[in-house]
């Protein structure tokens, strides 16, 4: 259990830790793309301003050199420009007619594209309808006029990788620190988990001594009661007293075998064993109790099922899961057994009708001595631990074990080995 609260708190803080980076360095990236796509968008529309060519400046106007601005109409902010940008920008534009016929093409200020290139792509454009995006490495920018349609391209290739590179970093710093994270976690939830894990052990520790403690007294109140009976003969007191040492004896041994199937270090001896015919030898055990209470069974057994386990560890679950259902179900109930193989696992389920039971007495159904309803236990005569014990084996055998209700008067408990 402590190895299975530990892994928890390690997934826990691995997976916060996952989300954050996730959206930090998203973000962050998110932003960086948008970025590069609005200083394109902004170069473009420049370009589209003044017929896809930087308009020439006169060197001697200190102002013109300082920056560019955009028309006032779109924007009446200036846009500083270096005025290395036209040596810097590679760029080219087609000029198309209104029904898509290319008239002209400007490849002046790149040298990857020829005239031929860029009629295809400006076609491909032309049939796709979308005013602005990425065609390749190449943003480009639609500008109807009246004298027809100019598609102008900007080379983002540069750009582009180094966002690309600026991603790729971001991921392997990231998984570098969810490596370095996952280390620290794992060390320091060992140091967490130590005073939990001692607790758990001396209680387990505990219940293991005071269950072998306690079988002396139980033994000698017993064997002083068989000699109270040879010498007065039996009554309503010695029968009372060896109903309760039976009790108490029965809790002991239960207890004892649940703190031995928890122990990490606890290996079960496993054979390969004909588990239909445990099933089948188990279910006609109960069969003369359950027709007492007016019960019966419905059996779905597919028979000849091999599973190499501990055959009385496995034995013990069937009894018990036979034994919760034929307690905690009303008179006249049809309790219904199947096992069966699916795909790789062999499954093995109990049904029956009971009181009105909650999702949140299921969640708990496996936990010591609870009951889903405490005025029952005069009745059932159980101790709330059976399927504590049953969830034991289960995990000792690898399998899982799960209890469902639909209709909330139905219980199902399906063990999967």
């Amino acid at each position: 259990m402590i190895k299975k609260l530990q892994a928890r708190f390690i997934l826990i803080s691995m997976l916060s830790m996952i989300l954050v980076l996730t959206i930090i360095m998203g973000s962050v990236n998110f932003l960086n793309y948008q970025r590069m796509v609005k200083n394109a968008d902004l170069t473009l529309l420049f370009l589209s301003e003044n017929s896809g060519q930087f308009p020439p400046f006169s060197p001697t106007e200190k102002e013109d050199r300082q920056h560019w601005s955009l028309p006032k109409h779109r924007d009446p902010k200036p846009w500083n420009m270096s005025p290395e940008m036209p040596y810097e920008t590679r760029y080219f534009s087609v000029h198309l007619a209104k029904n898509g016929q290319i008239l002209s093409t400007d490849t002046r200020k790149i040298a990857a594209i020829d005239e031929e290139t860029a009629s295809e792509y400006a076609a491909q454009i032309y049939d796709s309808k979308k005013p602005s995006g990425f065609l390749s490495c190449y943003r480009y920018l639609i500008k109807t006029s009246a004298d027809g349609i100019h598609i102008i391209f900007l080379d983002c290739s540069r750009n582009l990788d180094t966002f690309r590179s600026f991603l790729l970093t971001s991921i392997l710093v990231s998984l570098t620190g969810l490596c370095s994270v996952l280390g620290l976690v794992f060390f320091f939830s060992k140091i967490v988990m130590r005073p939990i894990s001692e607790s758990y052990e001396k209680q387990r520790r505990f219940i293991t001594d005071a269950g072998h403690e306690l079988k002396t007294p139980v033994t000698i109140i017993n064997a002083n009661r068989e000699i109270l009976e040879l010498e007065n003969g039996e009554n309503e007191w010695t029968k009372g007293i060896q109903k309760q040492t039976s009790k108490l004896t029965d809790l002991t041994n239960q207890l004892i075998f649940l703190s031995r199937m928890e122990e990490s270090e606890h290996q079960l001896q496993k054979i390969d064993f004909c588990i239909s015919d445990l099933v089948e030898e188990t279910i006609q055990s109960f069969q003369a109790p359950a027709a007492t209470q007016n019960k019966a069974f419905s059996t779905h057994v597919t028979p000849f099922l091999s599973y190499c386990g501990n055959e009385a560890s496995i034995r013990q679950l069937v009894s018990l899961l036979l034994d919760n259902a034929v307690k905690y179900s009303p008179p006249q109930s049809q309790i219904e057994v199947t096992l069966e193989k699916r795909g790789k696992n062999i499954c093995f389920t109990v049904y029956n009708p009971t009181e009105s039971i909650s999702h949140e007495n299921l969640s708990h159904l496996f936990d010591r001595f609870y009951r889903t309803d405490t005025s029952r236990n005069s009745e059932t005569g159980g101790y709330g631990i059976g399927l504590s014990i049953a969830r034991a084996i289960t995990d000792a055998h690898k399998g899982k074990i799960s209890a469902e209700s639909k209709d909330g008067v139905s219980l199902l408990i399906t063990v999967s080995l």
